[in-house]
């Protein structure tokens, strides 16, 4: 850990506090809403985070985590509910039902697991 160092303004020391600059990296829909949680709900977090200058790189990990939990999801229960693609080709409809619903699960899985935490 740095020392902190101090600069005198009248009777006060004012530590010389400065935010590292950050990575520029495209989050996703999970990473943007970590972020948008953690700023409201956890901001000694946020603010570790921001100091440290590892807020894009935690906030790509969780989106990168979530991203492969969902697909890893939707691909287990559309196997254990025998949905391929025989009834993609047999009945359209019920198939891009059932997979929403798969994706639909995952995600909630996924936001009160990981995001909302």
């Amino acid at each position: 850990m740095s020392k902190i160092t101090y600069h005198k303004e009248g009777d006060y020391l004012i530590p010389d506090l400065a935010i590292r600059k950050q990575e520029n990296v495209v989050l996703g829909k999970y990473g943007r809403a970590r972020l948008n949680y953690i700023k409201e709900n956890k901001r000694g977090l946020y603010t570790e985070l921001m100091m440290n200058g590892s807020l894009a790189s935690y906030l790509n990990g969780i989106d990168e985590r979530c991203n492969k939990i969902v697909r890893i999801t939707i691909r287990e229960m559309a196997k254990e509910n025998n949905v391929d693609e025989k009834l993609k080709a047999k009945d359209q409809l019920k198939w891009v039902g059932l997979m929403n619903n798969f994706k639909n699960t995952a995600e909630e899985i996924v936001f009160s697991e990981i995001i909302y935490v």
